[in-house]
């Protein structure tokens, strides 16, 4: 027997979120939960982290034979629609662990003409800017299409709690924003492209 229904239904936008730091109980991955639970209305999100990275077994340049442990890695977060990068600074710029995980991504698909969105985190009064654009050259290299509206977050321990995200409204405001036109700008690349 066959059954009908009156209606649309619609599959999901699924966003892959990556907490972009190997740190031990850092603030992205803080920000990247917060951001999931913001993002989920709109979309189907999963949250990683690259503290699960399998770096050891890159130790050494492992390019061009990457371990499978890194594929299997790689092929979990590339399995989605589009990717929300949370990139705290280090030293001006972003972690190293982050250069290493584009560095064994297949080259050029895995990236090219997919869909990203850029939150910075620091602790100082840039909020990551200079991380952020650093990491924009790296993925237009790559043929990424890039998020205009991006997120930085300033004196990140003073100005943002997991439970209630920004402390000021206007940053709070544009931060949903973000969240909530992200989704839409993948759907409608995927359609573009389809």
């Amino acid at each position: 027997m066959l059954f009908s229904t009156n209606f649309n239904y619609r599959i999901m936008t699924r966003i892959h979120i990556l907490s972009s730091t190997d740190r031990p109980g850092s603030n992205a991955l803080d920000v990247s939960a917060y951001a999931s639970g913001l993002l989920c209305r709109y979309a189907e999100t999963e949250v990683f982290s690259l503290e699960d990275y399998p770096l050891a077994d890159v130790a050494g340049g492992k390019y061009g034979n990457t371990p499978q442990s890194v594929q299997d890695y790689n092929s979990r977060i590339l399995d989605a629609d589009g990717f929300l990068f949370v990139i705290p600074e280090y030293n001006g710029s972003f972690p190293g662990v982050l250069k290493v995980f584009i560095d064994y991504l297949p080259f050029p698909k895995a990236l090219e003409k997919r869909p990203v969105s850029l939150i910075g985190e620091s602790s100082g009064s840039f909020g990551a800017l200079r991380a952020v654009e650093q990491f924009e050259q790296i993925l237009k290299y790559r043929k990424a299409y890039i998020f205009p509206e991006r997120m930085f977050i300033q004196r990140v321990d003073k100005n943002f709690d997991v439970q209630t995200g920004l402390s000021s409204e206007l940053h709070q405001k544009l931060f949903e924003k973000q969240l909530k036109e992200f989704p839409e700008f993948v759907e409608s690349l995927t359609k573009q492209l389809v």
